[in-house]
Formats: C-alpha cells, sequence, structure tokens
C-alpha cells in the first residue's frame, strides 16, 4: 500500500468502534429476560450480539427466529427499552476522544457511518454531545443502501469535498470493512469492538487495532 496520500477525514462505525454501548445493550437484554421469566445471559455473550443489532439479540436472548409470533413483539419492547436507557452507562472507547482531539489539532474532520436507526444515533449523540462534535453522522435512514454498501462513504466524501480514497474508515464488523473497501477507502478493524470469535484477520482490512490508541498512529501516516 502506499502512504502517500493524504486523508481528509475519519468515519468511524458507532457501536463497538467508536462507543462502547453494550453495558446498556447487556442492561435491556436482561430486563426483557426478567420480564419473560427467563434468566439473566452473561454481559460477554451479549456484548459479542451488539453490532449484529436488535433483531440478532432477540434471537440470542431467546432462541427464536423472526418468523416466531412472539419476535417482533420482544423485539418492539427491547427497542423500548433501549430508548430509556440509550445513554446510562455508554462512553466512548478508551483513547477515542484523545484520538478526535487530535484529529481536530491536524484539521482532519470525523464522522460517523452507522446501521443504527437515527432514532437511536441521534438521542445517544446528544446525550453524550462529544466534543470535537462530528461532522456528518449517516444513519440507515439518511442512504438508499446500508452498509456494506459504499454508499454511506461515498456520501460522506461528498460532504468533506474529497474522494472515498481520502477517508480513513474504522469498524469493528465485518460489514464496515466491506463497506470501506468498496468505497476505495483505507480500512482499519477495531478489534477490541463487539468482534466475538470472528476472525477479524479474514476481513482484510488494511489495519488491525488491538486499542483505539492504535489509530492515530496509522492516520500519522497519512498526513
Amino acid at each position: 500500500m502506499q502512504n502517500k496520500q493524504k486523508i481528509r477525514a475519519v468515519m468511524f462505525d458507532l457501536d463497538g468502534t467508536l462507543l462502547d454501548t453494550a453495558p446498556d445493550f447487556v442492561a435491556v437484554v436482561n430486563e426483557l429476560l426478567a420480564e419473560n421469566q427467563r434468566e439473566a445471559l452473561p454481559h460477554d455473550i451479549i456484548r459479542a450480539g451488539v453490532s449484529n443489532g436488535s433483531k440478532a439479540l432477540v434471537t440470542l436472548a431467546f432462541a427464536i427466529e423472526e418468523t416466531h409470533e412472539n419476535f417482533q413483539p420482544l423485539r418492539a419492547r427491547l427497542l423500548e427499552l433501549y430508548t430509556h436507557h440509550i445513554a446510562v452507562f455508554t462512553k466512548a472507547f478508551p483513547g477515542i476522544q484523545e484520538l478526535l482531539n487530535k484529529l481536530a489539532e491536524n484539521n482532519i474532520g470525523w464522522g460517523i457511518a452507522t446501521n443504527k436507526p437515527a432514532a437511536y444515533t441521534t438521542p445517544l449523540m446528544e446525550e453524550l454531545n462529544i466534543q470535537p462534535a462530528p461532522a456528518i453522522v449517516i444513519c440507515p435512514d439518511h442512504v438508499k443502501h446500508s452498509k456494506p454498501h459504499p454508499e454511506s462513504l461515498v456520501m460522506a466524501a461528498e460532504h468533506f469535498n474529497c474522494k472515498p480514497e481520502e477517508i480513513v474508515y474504522v469498524g469493528d464488523h465485518l460489514r464496515d470493512i466491506e463497506c470501506g473497501k468498496r468505497a476505495g477507502s483505507i480500512t482499519i478493524a477495531a478489534a477490541y469492538g463487539y468482534v466475538g470469535d470472528e476472525d477479524v484477520d479474514s476481513w482484510q482490512a488494511d489495519y488491525r487495532v488491538e486499542h483505539a490508541e492504535d489509530i492515530w498512529p496509522i492516520i500519522q501516516k497519512y498526513i
């Protein structure tokens, strides 16, 4: 890989990459289980499934598929509980705040490209009030095609008035890396995220980091 090009922006996936949202999901999944007279699940089991979304969490918790008659009511209740528990325990991963500060110091923009609907992303970001603030937050509501389709990163490039190749995309799921590669962006696999038993190396990202603190040294190669 050539390290010659300048980068103009860094885009992050949200859950499991920028923010550790798992503790709030652990709380609401286990609250839902308790409402249904089920035993709580261990933190690590729920954490590993967070990046797969609410449907996957319902399947994980109740061992039922979408075709089950109770699936949609359980999912609706899970999301209702989450709206009341959206930022109780959630916080940025260690090293993220320092990274955002360094990006700002070097005039590199940053934003979010997530598959988390705006109905949950917007109140979460408002509650946390991260500074420096993201220049753009792209949710499924804002694109025709969700990740792994590259549309969100193409949109980000238009916002930053740059090429997708001048964007670094950081994510903790295969679909994030596929999205970045399809867009032509530089990809970083966040192995500190909600990867479970996934073989992160098989994603073939340009870089892999074990901690958010490891991201800045990579960015420095392109500035």
